[in-house]
């Protein structure tokens, strides 16, 4: 690996460690006030919008990216 490839990579992974990607899963409300606070925080970049489980499930699930600094 040449001393750019390496350069490369690691600047990759520095921006990659600058956020955390996940899937909530919970009751509309629960989730409402999770991302109101994640939001007052600064710390939201992006909130995808509800899809319902399913079923007689009332829960809803929603992907949450936010700043790890």
């Amino acid at each position: 690996m040449t001393t750019r490839e390496r350069t490369y990579a690691k600047a990759n992974n520095q921006r990659a460690a600058q956020y955390t990607e996940l899937w909530v899963i919970g009751r509309p409300e629960d989730i409402a006030a999770m991302v109101r606070v994640a939001g007052m925080s600064g710390r939201l970049v992006y909130v995808s919008s509800p899809t319902p489980m399913g079923g007689d499930d009332n829960r809803q699930r929603r992907y949450l990216r936010l700043r790890t600094n």
